[in-house]
């Protein structure tokens, strides 16, 4: 469920017409809603229930600050990968106990990052990173709460470039190796073991492959208690999916992963902690761009729009599907018809849509993407020299640009020119 809904033949983001903020700040923009981002995080804290927990947004979905303080200010911690997003989530008002640090590959530089801010766990992906943060936490004097990130060799069942729970992914440790990875991180001075963390994947849209790692994960809570280590959390990931297709069957909600959660894990007394990004985001926020051109080809029309795959790669990137919708209902029973829907960057890959029925429409027309919120902005570039594009956040009958769109000066202006060239 989203709040971006048609009202009077136009499409609003909850109480705003789209058309008034494409008005205002031009096109193309990302606009996101409080209502949804709201409702999406309480289904999981609420699904959760008296079952102790604490549910951390993944940053990297999306990462703007406005976006950031709105979660922190219903009561979610945050999951980060890298220090850039920790001191994002910081400069939003997170306090650093309630930061969990992932990230197969932190830097030193990163570690003292959150041992000098706060960080509630740092979660380990394998042994030389766990020998580089108790040196470091040696050296500083302190004490750091760490989890290892355990490979259970689960198949997540969804894309090959975000399936993270596979013995070939280079995520975490062999679960069979567990046990003695623990060991040595018990071993080490500067390190408090409190937990267990694992997450096998994103855009998730069956259950079973949670449930078969859960189980494996209690199992592993029982051995490694047994070798006398403290397991106090399990750190679940994220990962479950969202409908990008309208017409597909929609993934599990919330709350039936949440009983599973509780089925499996809630007999272990520990914390849990959750960590969604997509489906707290993905439903929040469209993408709105204005057609250029209508182009007629060797059998296919092209509608040319002014967003491209700077503003928003996941089609060029994962073949990924968005729905696009006119901001302009159409009228009923308007024919529809076949584009190819593309944006002005000089690259093939630079498709949104083939063959994609829509109602007609026209040069100057606004359209919207569905289901933006995550991965969109945030993975985002100025390729071609192209601006980042504003991020708006929409409150009932408010709105607000969250990020700007830079001058065309402000970005030269960022580049250097030797006096010896």
């Amino acid at each position: 469920m989203d709040h971006f809904l048609y009202r009077d033949g136009a499409l609003h983001a909850e109480d705003v017409p789209v058309a008034d903020i494409a008005t205002a700040v031009g096109t193309p923009f990302y606009v996101y809603s409080c209502a949804t981002l709201t409702r999406h995080y309480r289904l999981f804290d609420e699904g959760l229930g008296d079952l102790p927990h604490l549910v951390c947004y993944a940053v990297k979905a999306n990462s703007n600050q406005a976006v950031l303080a709105h979660l922190a200010g219903l009561g979610a911690g945050m999951d980060v990968v890298s220090g850039g997003e920790y001191l994002r989530a910081r400069a939003a008002g997170v306090p650093g106990e309630k930061i969990v640090f992932s990230g197969v590959g932190k830097t030193l530089d990163e570690m003292r990052l959150a041992l000098e801010g706060g960080v509630r766990q740092v979660n380990l992906e394998s042994e030389p990173e766990m020998a580089a943060l108790s040196g470091l936490a040696t050296a500083m004097g302190v004490e750091v709460p760490v989890t290892v990130r355990v490979n259970p060799d689960v198949d997540a069942r969804t894309h090959e470039k975000i399936a993270t729970g596979k013995k070939e992914n280079k995520f975490g440790i062999p679960i069979s190796r567990a046990r003695d990875v623990y060991a040595q991180a018990a071993a080490l001075p500067g390190l408090r073991v409190v937990g267990i963390d694992m997450h096998i994947g994103s855009q998730l849209v069956e259950l079973e492959p949670f449930e078969q790692a859960y189980r494996l994960l209690a199992d592993l809570t029982r051995q490694l208690r047994a070798d006398g280590h403290e397991i106090a959390r399990l750190d679940l990931g994220g990962g479950l999916g969202i409908p990008y297709e309208g017409s597909n069957a929609a993934p599990p909600l919330p709350t039936d992963y949440c009983d599973i959660v509780r089925r499996v894990l809630g007999d272990l007394d520990v914390e849990i902690e959750i960590e969604p990004g997509r489906l707290i985001a993905g439903n929040a926020g469209i993408l709105v761009s204005r057609v250029i051109y209508l182009k007629s080809g060797e059998g296919r029309d092209f509608l040319i729009l002014d967003s491209a795959m700077n503003d928003l790669i996941r089609p060029a990137m994962y073949g990924a599907w968005h729905d696009i919708v006119p901001v302009i209902a159409p009228q009923a029973g308007a024919e529809m018809q076949p584009y190819d829907i593309v944006g002005p960057v000089c690259e093939s890959g630079d498709t949104f849509a083939r063959g994609r029925m829509m109602p007609a429409v026209a040069a100057g027309d606004l359209v919207a993407f569905r289901s933006a919120g995550a991965y969109g902005a945030v993975m985002s570039s100025e390729y071609n020299t192209r601006p980042l594009i504003p991020e708006i956040l929409v409150k009932g009958d408010q709105f607000a640009v969250i990020r700007a769109r830079p001058t065309f000066d402000e970005i030269i202006n960022r580049d250097t020119i030797p006096e010896w060239v």
